[in-house]
């Protein structure tokens, strides 16, 4: 009777599984049959097979996205904002988990805040912000924002974990020898960060590539578009073909899908290094 109990319950799990799988997937499966559709196939069995490949929706929509400078302007948002986090957060977050100063330990708690509180309330004082400095339409305004506005807290929260789990004998030794405090992070800290280091990289990068509402705000010139609003251009109004908009949407994804299967493996094990030495 256990055993039948037992197959029962195997089973059960593998259908909630499957099914689980399955409302998953069929999005992913719509998204991508309908890039390889006419208009009228897509109108006429939107979860049905295409007759034939039709590749002609992805070049289409790869000239209107003009997709090498919109890659390009997001790579460099992307590459610039997760440098300056990790250099910034990194040696933030060695300070407060090394001091033992209040000061430090207020400056935590305010960098929290960030955490708790969106950005979003705050657009238009950034706006004026931005506009004083002379940096809207420009790069760095978008990247002082992802950084400072956007990502630094969650990154200093994550390293500053990962910080207490180094054993600080490595740095009374490297102080018996003479290092400064700067040194001793960047020559014997700051390397065995590599695991927190690689996760916060690859969920900075995401989040800022798939940024839509601060390029949206700050950056008006179409030749500094990112990829999403050059997807969010080709929205109509009132209709939209979603045979030209759906090949779009994977053009968009495309690189970060390639960047996380590249990077998979760094952030499991920052993941599983954090959770073992914590």
């Amino acid at each position: 009777m256990k055993i039948k109990n037992r197959k029962l319950r195997s089973s059960f799990t593998y259908i909630m599984y499957l099914l689980a799988g399955a409302v998953v997937f069929l999005p992913i499966y719509y998204l991508l049959i309908t890039t390889f559709k006419t208009p009228a196939e897509a109108t006429a069995s939107p979860l049905g097979l295409p007759k034939s490949l039709n590749f002609s929706n992805y070049s289409k929509a790869y000239s209107a996205m003009d997709y090498p400078r919109a890659v390009s302007n997001n790579l460099l948002i992307t590459v610039c904002s997760v440098i300056i986090i990790i250099l910034i957060s990194s040696m933030a977050a060695y300070v407060i988990a090394r001091s033992d100063r209040k000061i430090f330990k207020w400056m935590f708690s305010i960098f929290m805040v960030g955490l708790i509180i969106p950005f979003q309330i705050a657009i238009i004082p950034l706006y004026k912000i931005i506009s004083g400095m002379n940096l809207m339409n420009t790069f760095p305004g978008i990247i002082l924002i992802d950084v400072f506005c956007i990502n630094l807290p969650l990154s200093i929260f994550l390293f500053r974990g990962f910080i207490y789990t180094v054993p600080i004998e490595l740095e009374e030794a490297a102080a018996i020898d003479g290092y400064g405090t700067f040194r001793t992070f960047w020559s014997i800290i700051f390397p065995l960060l590599k695991p927190i280091v690689s996760t916060v990289a690859i969920l900075d990068a995401l989040a800022i590539w798939n940024d839509f509402l601060t390029p949206l705000l700050f950056l008006q010139d179409p030749n500094k578009a990112v990829l999403l609003q050059e997807v969010y251009k080709n929205v109509g109004p009132f209709s939209t073909d979603w045979t030209s908009f759906f090949p779009m949407l994977v053009l968009a994804t495309l690189p970060l899908v390639i960047f996380f299967l590249i990077m998979q493996k760094s952030i499991i094990d920052g993941v599983v290094a954090g959770a073992v030495k914590g």
